[in-house]
């Protein structure tokens, strides 16, 4: 497992330029399946536009990249459409740019930048997220415990992912995998060796790195 960037849900934009009409759709995808069923989506959804150009990423190591110009000249869209999604080094992503041709042509300088910036203002207003690895533990303590430890886990900003009262007391937590460590010292210390864990194994955590 890596941590990567990418983004969460789906978004889209609207821009003109010299009358044509630069639509720009991007969601967040987990396989190339998924990429493939969404411009497939898009393609049908403008069906009468002139062209649908689409980029996607795809893997923890971004290691698929696929783009199309959907009819545009060679290298004017879906090139610069992937170039931005990896000048912003993010993966599971896929975006699709539907121009509606305005009459006026723009040139293959100009139409890279479209599609380009098209890309951009999508990107302006998703929610990017980067990936983060964390390790799952499952605890178990008795009530006479619960108070110091919920202290602790406060004082510590530690994110707990459930909780479940019943004969004892199950805490599941997210620690980060530098700091696992010397927490599980700080409450098998704290807890005198009477909290009993139980590793889960890692796990991904979304962490908003802009906000919107």
């Amino acid at each position: 497992m890596l941590e990567y960037k990418t983004i969460e849900g789906e978004y889209f934009t609207e821009w003109e330029i010299n009358k044509s009409r630069f639509l720009t759709y991007i969601k967040h995808v987990e396989t190339e399946i998924e990429a493939q069923e969404f411009i497939s989506s898009i393609k049908k959804k403008h069906f009468d536009a002139r062209h649908n150009c689409s980029a996607y990423i795809i893997g923890e190591r971004s290691e698929i990249q696929k783009s199309s110009d959907d009819g545009e000249p060679s290298g004017t869209a879906g090139a610069p459409m992937l170039e931005v999604l990896k000048k912003n080094e993010l993966s599971d992503i896929v975006v699709v740019v539907t121009r509606y041709f305005g009459g006026i042509k723009l040139g293959a300088g100009g139409l890279i930048r479209a599609y380009g910036k098209s890309v951009t203002l999508g990107l302006d207003v998703s929610t990017i997220v980067k990936k983060s690895i964390f390790n799952c533990y499952k605890l178990d303590l008795n009530y006479d415990l619960l108070g110091s430890f919920e202290n602790y886990l406060h004082q510590k900003e530690i994110r707990i992912q459930n909780k479940d009262y019943s004969d004892i007391v199950s805490f599941t937590l997210l620690l980060a995998q530098n700091d696992s460590e010397n927490i599980l010292k700080d409450i098998t210390n704290l807890s005198a060796g009477r909290i009993k864990i139980e590793e889960l194994g890692p796990v991904y955590l979304n962490i908003p790195l802009n906000a919107k």
